[in-house]
């Protein structure tokens, strides 16, 4: 896919206008505004010259730029009856470039067409009925529910990478899953998979869902406005993102974040992925299944609702069950606190379904005066996004090159032949 701008691109954004340096100024101030305008949303030139703090004419001449590469508009606004003349907002196109991003969830397969702004134009989401499942054919049927989505009318040559979610431990660079315990995985090349399952020839990238889940719920949910924040996802299993100063910090080989595999005790039963020690065995889904005293094989989503209503209704026993999940996950977190000192930690996928009755076990854990006063000064809530946190952070992952360089953007849809 080619990344330099091609000849259609504005003269503006050429490398060879008055110098490699002014040329990369222009790129970076066009994608700070068009950052800026996709995780705020519509503004005025007045608004983004105060955000900024670039000046009213250079920012007329972006705002010009992006128009012409079909990445903004600034309609003008509709009578209000009011005195004086109302500012025109810069927004994103509607019509405009998306991502493709995909799910793999141990309970579901999801897909969505996403644009700048982070405006989900179309999704889906499919049960799973098996953890464990073949790499070709778990990629066969993620490739089946997504390319509805991609053949779709008006969708073609808009697509400019596609963003990919999964559990496991995955290499950043060329997006293999090293070891996926709770899929049953070890060595799968995903990104190569699905790129050749979809025929797309655009980038693919693959992250981890608990770091996905923590760019979406840092861009645009309970960690948005925190710079040091830290979001725990679990559903089969535990993983953990880390926002630290504002950027991420998930490991020189984006293999960070595994809280759910920190020894925290050394019982009898066996973490899927072979220890006896980890924090899974006693504040996963299966440990709840288990205290509640529910059948091994109901683990799943609906065995998690049967524990939740029978709380909702006063059940001690399912009460106890969640007060001993969130007393480990309380342990398991104040190792992170201690560490990275976080100003807030969302608990997200799961645990934001269980939040309700595991928070005030949780914060006891964290409140304990024995240890450093980092304890006190963070606040924990539930996540924002509900299910869909990991899905809207594979699509924030995909974008992530193109808000950068906007002229990316411009190159990808005359590489790909569109014409919209």
């Amino acid at each position: 896919m080619a990344t330099e701008a091609p000849a259609s691109v504005p003269r503006a954004l050429s490398t060879h206008r008055r110098g490699g340096q002014q040329s990369g100024l222009r790129r970076r101030n066009l994608g700070r505004v068009l950052r800026e305008v996709h995780l705020a949303g519509p503004l005025s030139r007045a608004e983004l010259c105060d955000r900024l703090g670039i000046d009213s004419s250079t920012i007329r001449h972006i705002v010009h730029d992006l128009s012409r590469l079909r990445l903004v508009i600034e309609p003008a606004p509709a009578e209000h009856g009011a005195p004086g003349r109302p500012p025109r907002l810069v927004s994103v196109r509607p019509d405009g470039p998306l991502v493709l991003a995909l799910e793999v969830a141990t309970d579901s397969l999801a897909a969505a067409l996403v644009g700048i702004g982070g405006v989900v134009r179309a999704k889906t989401r499919v049960a799973r009925t098996s953890r464990v499942q073949d790499p070709a054919a778990l990629v066969d049927a993620l490739v089946a529910i997504a390319r509805p989505l991609i053949d779709a009318p008006n969708v073609a040559g808009r697509v400019l990478a596609v963003g990919i979610s999964t559990p496991g431990s995955v290499r950043a660079e060329d997006g293999f899953v090293g070891f996926a315990v709770n899929l049953g995985w070890e060595g799968v090349p995903l990104a190569d998979l699905v790129a050749a399952g979809l025929g797309l020839e655009v980038p693919v990238r693959v992250g981890n869902d608990a770091q996905m889940a923590t760019l979406a719920e840092h861009i645009r949910g309970s960690g948005a406005g925190c710079s040091d924040f830290i979001c725990v996802w679990a559903e089969a299993g535990i993983g953990s993102g880390i926002i630290a100063s504002g950027r991420p910090l998930f490991g020189s080989q984006g293999y960070g974040g595994r809280l759910g595999h920190i020894p925290v005790t050394n019982g009898d039963r066996q973490c899927h992925c072979g220890s006896r020690r980890c924090l899974e065995i006693v504040a996963g889904e299966d440990a709840l299944i288990r205290y509640a005293g529910r059948p091994f094989d109901e683990a799943g989503p609906d065995a998690i609702a049967v524990v939740l209503a029978a709380a909702e209704a006063g059940s001690p026993a399912a009460l106890a069950a969640l007060s001993e999940v969130g007393h480990w996950l309380g342990i398991g977190l104040s190792a992170e606190v201690e560490l990275f000192n976080p100003a807030r930690i969302a608990l997200a996928g799961m645990y934001a379904r269980l939040y309700p009755f595991i928070c005030a076990s949780v914060k006891e854990v964290l409140d304990e005066p024995v240890l450093s006063p980092s304890r006190s000064l963070v606040e924990v809530v539930p996540a924002a996004l509900g299910a869909d946190s990991a899905l809207m952070g594979a699509a924030e992952f995909a974008l992530a090159p193109y808000l950068d360089d906007p002229a990316r953007v411009a190159a990808a849809v005359v590489s790909s032949g569109s014409t919209s």
